[in-house]
């Protein structure tokens, strides 16, 4: 299991208890904005980077269109991976193995995090 799978199933184990229909989809979308800001971070420290260096590769309109198209990619593969059959398995894994339980908090100002970050190196360029 990777480490996204991990904080998947924390979430989603976490509000099991509170939300029993919903916690999919929470969990889901909590996964997907990590991924997600972690891309946006790692595109702004590539683009600071390659901008400090005096490297031009793409412009500013054509980086934001492939941003949100990989936004969109990432989503829909969580979608289909964290849906129906694949999530069962996964979860059986995630139960049998005793992994460590994550700390929610964390967990969740964690792509909160990222995007900061992003934004203080975004004002850089």
């Amino acid at each position: 299991m990777t480490t996204f799978d991990q904080f998947f199933f924390s979430v989603f184990t976490t509000f099991k208890a509170r939300f029993k229909q919903k916690a999919n989809a929470i969990a889901l979308v909590y996964i997907s904005a990590l991924q997600i800001a972690l891309l946006f971070l790692l595109g702004v420290f590539f683009a600071t980077f390659l901008d400090k260096m005096n490297v031009s590769t793409i412009s500013s309109d054509k980086a934001w269109i492939l941003f949100f198209i990989s936004a969109v990619i990432i989503h829909l593969k969580n979608w289909l991976k964290y849906n129906g059959k694949t999530r069962k398995v996964l979860n059986a894994k995630y139960n049998r193995s005793k992994s460590k339980q994550h700390n929610i908090i964390l967990l969740l100002c964690l792509p909160i995090v990222c995007v900061v970050l992003a934004l203080i190196l975004l004002q850089s360029l």
